[in-house]
């Protein structure tokens, strides 16, 4: 197991950046996301089957807040202590919250601010596949 890919080796960055100009307008008090996707290459070149990236990916629940809604975390009275996330942010989510949406060719969710359940700093640190471990 000592030669195994660490959790981190599996997070995969596709390098497509997104600006704000990319992107659709997001209204209301909701968060678009960018799921945060496994590889589809082991670090030995092996290229796992589509099904089992698209199933891993289809449950993921790590995201980066790529835009907030004009109305996100305003309600003072829900979010006393002012917004659970910003822009750039990577939150946790539960598993089949949000609609999922293609735009321009990149997965997005969206979701309600409240659906936040959990920021971390760095979505590496999580493992993405533990949920599918008996």
């Amino acid at each position: 197991m000592d030669k195994a890919m660490s959790n981190d080796e599996w997070i995969s960055d596709d390098g497509i950046e997104l600006e704000d100009k990319d992107l659709p307008i997001i209204k209301g008090y909701h968060l678009l996301l960018r799921p945060v996707y496994l590889r589809d290459k082991t670090k030995g070149g092996i290229y796992l089957p589509g099904k089992i990236v698209d199933d891993i990916n289809y449950l993921t629940t790590v995201a980066k807040v790529v835009l907030l809604g004009d109305l996100a975390y305003r309600d003072k009275e829900k979010f006393p202590l002012g917004p659970w996330c910003k822009k750039g942010d990577y939150v946790c989510y539960d598993k089949h919250t949000g609609q999922k949406l293609v735009y321009k060719g990149i997965k997005l969710l969206l979701i309600f601010d409240d659906q936040v359940i959990m920021q971390v700093g760095n979505p590496k640190d999580l493992d993405t596949t533990f949920n599918l471990t008996p």
